[in-house]
């Protein structure tokens, strides 16, 4: 099975998922949906380096990893206070509507498998951050967010392969898919340079 295909049964899975716990949540007899969740992780792990990927490879694997990261905070709400019981009129809210807002931009933060990680002193660059709504009107951003990752990469020594054209159509197709999947506004960007390996990472700004 090829990378292409092995991050299509992820992404496959992670949906799935999704939906197996909104079942759980809504049926106090299911069982969690352990089996699917330790697929997903397990693909997760196995990509968590993207030294096999190329562009485009890691930054779908890193738009997956940052969604579980964000399901996963929600799940984990949603199973303590169903374990607890419902104490307050917005446990209840919570469990049936789900987290919006503030919850879920402090869950973008939370660490899986290399996206969200805060560096250990002396491994991390200086991240260059850029934040962009509409990337038609923002080409400044653009060219400035191509010239931090192609900089970093030849820095560390890593291939730089495409185009800023090129470039500029991933970004705004990406920011276009995270502000629909998220309801957002703005979408932000960042190029880091972990333990000498260059990542471009993007998250929603709530």
């Amino acid at each position: 099975m090829t990378i292409d295909e092995e991050l299509t049964l992820l992404d496959s899975n992670l949906r799935r998922l999704k939906i197996e716990y909104e079942i759980f949540f809504n049926n106090p007899t299911k069982r969690p949906p352990t089996d699917i969740e330790w697929k997903v992780l397990s693909l997760l792990r196995k990509f968590s380096d993207g030294g096999k990927m190329n562009f485009s490879q890691r930054y779908r694997y890193n738009e997956m990893a940052q969604r579980y990261a964000i399901y996963s905070d929600l799940w984990r709400k949603k199973s303590r206070i169903r374990e607890e019981g419902y104490r307050r009129p917005q446990d209840a809210l919570l469990s049936v509507q789900g987290v919006r807002g503030g919850d879920e931009a402090k869950a973008q933060a939370h660490p899986v498998y290399g996206v969200g990680h805060a560096a250990s002193a002396g491994t991390n660059e200086a991240a260059f951050a850029v934040q962009c709504s509409d990337t038609t009107s923002e080409r400044n951003k653009v060219e400035n967010l191509f010239r931090a990752l192609t900089d970093a990469k030849k820095r560390a020594g890593e291939a730089v392969s495409g185009n800023l054209d090129s470039f500029a159509s991933f970004v705004q197709k990406k920011t276009e898919q995270i502000r629909k999947q998220y309801g957002c506004h703005t979408v932000e960007y960042t190029v880091e340079t972990q333990d000498g390996q260059v990542k471009l990472k993007a998250r929603a700004k709530v």
